[in-house]
C-alpha cells in the first residue's frame, strides 16, 4: 500500500505513534483544527465544555418548514482552501450559492429603504449620497497616494480621511453594525479590516486598492468571492466535522481546568519522543463520570480554540497569563426570526437586506431577507426575515425577553417594509457575549496571547480572539493550527 510514496507513508507511521493531541474548544476552529490534525494521522482528544459542538455556529429545524440560524447567516468565501475543506468533506453537492439578487444590498436614509449602487453610474445618482460626498470619492479614487502610517487610528478617523463624515455616518457605520455589531469610532482600522490599511499601503485609494487586490486573488488562480450556506443550514458544516472525526476523539461537557507542562512524562507506549517534544497534562472535568469527576491525561501538545473570557479562566502551568482577555469587549447581540405570509409584506424583499445607520435612531441594526437568500428557510407562500438587535449601540435593548423585544422591535421594522398584521412565526436568540471587538489598543491582547505561547512550547492559540472574526477565517485560523502542530513533529 506504501510503496508508491515511502517517503508519506513514513511520516504517517510516525505520526500515529506520536503522542496526542489536545485541542480545547468545539468551535468551527477547534473542529477544523481536530479533524486536519485526526485525518494527517495523529491522536486528537476534542473537549468542549458544552453539550454540543460547533459554538456559535447553530441552525434550528423548527415546524411547518422554518428555517432559523441561531447564529452566522452566510458565509463569504474568497479562498482555494475553504472550498478544498468544502471538498474533502464531501459537502460540495450541499454547497448553495446566494441567490443572485442577493448582491443587491439597502440603507435607510431619510426614513427611507434605498438600494446602495452596485455600478459606477449608480453611484453617481444614488440619493444615499450628497453631491459634494460624491466627489470626494471621486478624488480618492483618482488622487489619493500611497501612505505608510507609523500608528493605528480609530476605522472612522481612517474613512473620514478619505471621504469625509458623511460617508462615515450613511455608508461605514451600518456596515460596520452589520460585520461587528461595532462602533467604527472606537474600532482600530489597522485589526478590523486590514485590508482597507494594506489598499491605502499599496495604492493610496481604498477603491483602487481592493479593485487590485481582487484581480490579484483571481490572477493566482483563486476563487470569485461567493455568498455561501449549506442545504441544512450554515450547522451543516460543523455537524459534517464532528461526525468525521474518530470515535472518541470529541468529549461533551467537558470544561479543562488546568494545562501543566509536565517534564520528564513517561512516554506513551510506541510513541516516539525527541528531546525536544512538549509535554502537557490536561486536567478536566469529565460528565460521564458519577459526581462530575476530574480525570487527567498526558498528551504532546494543545490547541486552545476557545472565547476571549474561557482563555481568561484557564489555569496554565500554575498560573492565569490569558487573564487581561477578560477585558475584551464582546457586545450582546439579539435576533428576531420572523416568519410572514409573503402577502404581508409590501416590500419586493429583492435582496441581501438592509442596514440601519445610527443616525437614523432605528431599533435595529439591520434586517436579513432571510428566505430571499436561499431556498428552504420559510414554507411556500410565506417569507423569513432576520433582524438583528443590540451590539454596542443599543445593548439594552439585545437584553430584552423576547415579548418585549418584539413589541419594542417589530413595529418599527413593520413601518419600514409595509408588513401588516403580526408574524407567523418567531424566533428568539440571544448571544450575551456575540463578537469580540477589534478595538483601538487591541495589540495589548495580542501581545498576551503571543507571550503566552513563547512561553510554552506546543501551546498553540486560535480563533477569534486572535486570527478574525467571520467563520472562514475561523476555519483558516484552525487550518493554521494543525499545521503548527503538524511542524513540531
Amino acid at each position: 500500500m506504501c510503496e508508491s510514496d515511502s517517503a508519506a507513508c513514513a511520516s504517517s507511521q510516525n505520526s500515529s505513534r506520536l503522542p496526542p493531541v489536545a485541542v480545547i474548544g468545539g468551535g468551527i476552529t477547534g473542529l477544523v483544527a481536530a479533524w486536519r490534525l485526526s485525518r494527517a494521522g495523529r491522536g486528537v482528544r476534542l473537549f468542549e465544555a458544552s453539550s454540543r459542538m460547533g459554538g456559535a455556529i447553530r441552525t434550528l429545524h423548527e415546524r411547518d418548514g422554518w428555517m432559523p440560524e441561531a447564529g452566522p447567516n452566510t458565509l463569504l468565501v474568497k479562498t482555494r482552501e475553504f472550498h478544498a475543506l468544502i471538498d474533502d468533506l464531501g459537502l460540495a453537492a450541499r454547497l448553495m450559492q446566494a441567490n443572485p439578487g442577493a448582491a443587491k444590498r439597502f440603507l435607510i436614509r431619510g426614513g427611507r429603504i434605498r438600494a446602495v449602487p452596485q455600478s459606477p453610474v449608480g453611484a453617481l445618482v444614488t440619493p444615499l449620497l450628497s453631491p459634494p460626498a460624491k466627489l470626494r470619492i471621486a478624488a480618492e479614487v483618482l488622487f489619493a497616494s500611497r501612505r505608510e502610517r507609523a500608528e493605528d487610528l480609530s476605522l472612522a478617523d481612517f474613512a473620514r480621511e478619505h471621504y469625509g463624515r458623511e460617508f462615515v455616518d450613511y455608508a461605514l457605520n451600518p456596515l460596520v453594525a452589520g460585520i461587528y455589531a461595532g462602533d467604527p469610532e472606537k474600532l482600530s482600522a489597522r485589526l478590523s479590516f486590514p485590508f482597507l490599511w494594506q489598499a491605502e499601503r499599496t495604492h493610496g485609494s481604498l477603491i483602487r486598492g481592493q479593485v487590485a487586490q481582487m484581480r490579484a486573488r483571481l490572477r493566482q488562480g483563486g476563487p470569485k468571492a461567493a455568498l455561501i450556506s449549506f442545504a441544512g443550514g450554515v450547522q451543516t458544516l460543523t455537524d459534517t466535522l464532528a461526525a468525521a472525526l474518530p470515535d472518541g476523539v470529541a468529549a461533551l461537557d467537558a470544561p479543562v481546568k488546568s494545562l501543566t507542562p509536565v517534564s520528564g512524562a513517561p512516554p506513551v507506549p510506541g510513541a516516539r519522543t525527541s528531546a525536544s517534544e512538549a509535554r502537557w497534562r490536561i486536567r478536566w472535568q469529565d460528565a460521564l463520570r458519577g459526581g462530575g469527576g476530574a480525570r487527567e491525561e498526558i498528551f504532546s501538545s494543545v490547541v486552545l480554540a476557545l472565547p476571549a473570557a474561557a482563555l481568561a479562566r484557564l489555569e496554565i502551568a500554575g498560573a492565569r497569563p490569558l487573564a487581561p482577555l477578560a477585558a475584551v469587549d464582546y457586545p450582546p447581540v439579539a435576533s428576531l426570526f420572523v416568519g410572514y405570509r409573503r402577502g404581508q409584506i409590501a416590500h419586493p424583499l429583492d435582496g441581501f437586506g438592509v442596514l440601519a445607520p445610527e443616525r437614523e435612531r432605528r431599533r435595529f441594526l439591520g434586517v436579513l431577507f432571510s428566505s430571499s437568500l436561499f431556498p428552504g428557510r420559510a414554507p411556500d407562500g410565506c417569507a423569513a426575515l432576520t433582524v438583528m438587535v443590540g451590539g454596542t449601540r443599543q445593548p439594552r435593548l439585545a437584553r430584552l425577553p423576547s415579548d418585549e423585544l418584539m413589541r419594542e422591535v417589530l413595529p418599527d421594522v413593520s413601518r419600514l417594509l409595509g408588513i401588516r398584521g403580526g408574524p407567523v412565526f418567531t424566533h428568539h436568540q440571544l448571544a450575551e457575549r456575540a463578537i469580540p471587538q477589534y478595538n483601538l489598543g487591541y495589540e495589548r491582547h495580542l501581545a498576551v496571547v503571543e507571550a503566552c505561547e513563547s512561553a510554552h512550547s506546543g501551546l498553540h492559540i486560535g480563533g477569534h480572539v486572535r486570527d478574525g472574526i467571520s467563520v472562514p477565517a475561523c476555519v483558516a485560523s484552525g487550518e493554521r493550527l494543525a499545521a503548527r502542530v503538524l511542524g513540531e513533529a
